[in-house]
């Protein structure tokens, strides 16, 4: 290999190694929307999404997810929402506090999400 293009191979691995290293390690965990073995659904969210007492927005808000990942113990019905539909998801929020977050905040491909059990 020639100075130029050792040169060249040395500058676009740098380059590359400096962009992995900017990407935030929650930018992986985004792309993933699944339930795992354990049961509960792993998927991304909208930051701040609220979580409610009930399956509805008139219902005592319990708390919020801070981060844009987080995992899910079930979905059931409850009141519509701008996502479409009437799909909520069971989780504990990031106060420790379980909600009902609607399923517009939580980043799935569809609802309910496949392989996640209703409660």
């Amino acid at each position: 290999m020639n100075t130029r293009r050792l040169t060249t191979a040395v500058g676009t691995l740098a380059a590359t190694a400096l962009l992995a290293l900017s990407v935030p390690a929650t930018t992986a965990h985004a792309a993933e929307c699944g339930v795992r073995s354990d049961g509960r659904l792993y998927c991304g969210n909208a930051v701040g999404a609220k979580g409610y007492a009930d399956r509805s927005y008139r219902s005592a808000t319990r708390g919020t997810l801070t981060t844009g990942f987080n995992w899910f113990a079930c979905w059931g019905h409850g009141d519509p929402h701008q996502g479409g539909n009437d799909i909520w998801y069971w989780t504990q929020l990031d106060n420790g506090q379980w909600g009902n977050v609607p399923a517009v905040s939580v980043k799935t491909g569809v609802d309910p999400a496949p392989g996640l059990r209703e409660c």
